[in-house]
């Protein structure tokens, strides 16, 4: 499970209705059980994601035995998704991760 930080802008992305209009841009199908939604799509088995907060909580489990193709076509859809849901790019995602990592008092 990780959670993103999300943009003030985009923090509206934070309801069930949202995520899942966003998913199925993204995957083409989604499913919502209460507050988290659901999919699946080439190397992803299963992608839940909900608000959490001001994050967006993210559990996803990876099928590493596709195609090197589908993987990659699976990860550009991954990160699209997020960009849209979060509003930050990759490079911004993991920029926020690394510094949130270094924090004091981070990893206790």
């Amino acid at each position: 499970m990780q959670n993103y930080p999300v943009r003030a802008s985009h923090r509206g992305n934070l309801t069930a209705a949202a995520l899942e209009r966003i998913l199925r841009e993204h995957f083409g199908s989604a499913t919502v059980t209460g507050d988290s939604v659901a999919t699946s799509f080439g190397a992803i088995a299963r992608l839940s994601v909900r608000p959490a907060g001001r994050d967006l909580s993210v559990d996803v489990t990876m099928d590493p035995k596709v195609a090197e193709e589908v993987a990659r076509e699976t990860i550009g859809r991954y990160n699209r998704f997020l960009e849209a849901a979060t509003g930050y790019s990759a490079k911004e995602r993991a920029k926020r991760l690394r510094k949130s990592a270094t924090a004091p008092g981070a990893g206790a």
